[in-house]
């Protein structure tokens, strides 16, 4: 094969994934090794040193970059559930609806609401008084576990927390929702080729939501008072390491064309 008809077929396999579901991922790709460099490199400190200790500035950090993290992901998540309405439901419109302003606008949207989202959470926190013991069960710094060890009236924190994961994640996952069973309606046109390739788009999406949506309503939205501290550590784990290192999998590795890209640049 000569040298210009590689350049051709790359620079034709790089103008399919500039297209707006490609640049999703790329956010989500590098929105995930944030999330789990927050988290997991400390963890794995303190494991191997013994030496557990945090200060209250690392842990109020830690606190704002999770529930920041996690935040934006939902959004993104919500925003491909969207993304791949219209490239299913309305593929003709597909580039013109979901053109690159409104990606970077939508993006924006996103990192920028995520700040004022994970700042009041994060300060109305670290209000509180903590007199008890200063020992969180827990192999990272959140919120559910700050409360515990709270001596003061920590109600007005869980109903905030209640109604953000209500309004949030409800909204979310409404919209979600709904996107998928217009998406399911026009797949019932389809061929039977058509609805297995539009199926393997979604069903990826689906699992990676359902795993991160479940495991954080299950954390935030359990009573402060008591709990289960090794069922905590496993939930916080799953929606704080599990979908980063499912991503790549689900979205990458299972796409032909992100495939075909690495396979050429390698090869």
């Amino acid at each position: 094969m000569s040298n210009s008809t590689m350049v051709t077929e790359f620079l034709l396999i790089s103008f399919k994934l500039n297209t707006p579901m490609y640049f999703f991922l790329r956010n989500l790709s590098i929105l995930d090794m944030c999330y789990i460099t927050v988290t997991v490199p400390n963890a794995c400190v303190y494991f191997l040193t013994g030496n557990r200790t945090i200060s209250v500035a690392a842990c109020a950090t830690q606190v704002f970059l999770v529930i920041y993290f996690a935040y934006v992901e939902i959004l993104f998540l919500t925003i491909m559930a969207q993304d791949r309405y219209v490239a299913i439901c309305q593929p003709l419109h597909y580039t013109i609806i979901m053109n690159r302003k409104v990606c970077i606008q939508m993006t924006l949207v996103s990192l920028l609401s995520g700040l004022a989202y994970s700042g009041v959470h994060t300060g109305k926190t670290f209000q509180l008084t903590f007199c008890r013991s200063n020992v969180i069960h827990q192999f990272f710094c959140d919120v559910p576990s700050l409360l515990r060890i709270s001596c003061s009236d920590t109600s007005s924190n869980f109903i905030l927390l209640l109604l953000s994961a209500i309004m949030v994640c409800g909204i979310c996952f409404i919209f979600i929702t709904v996107s998928y069973l217009n998406i399911l309606r026009a797949m019932l046109k389809f061929s039977i080729r058509e609805q297995r390739k539009a199926f393997s788009t979604c069903v990826p999406h689906i699992l990676v939501l359902s795993i991160f949506l479940s495991s954080i309503i299950s954390v935030y939205l359990r009573p402060s008072v008591t709990s289960e501290t090794i069922k905590d550590m496993i939930l916080s784990a799953f929606y704080t390491i599990v979908p980063s290192f499912l991503n790549p999998i689900i979205y990458s590795l299972r796409n032909t064309q992100i495939k075909e890209a690495v396979r050429r640049l390698v090869f």
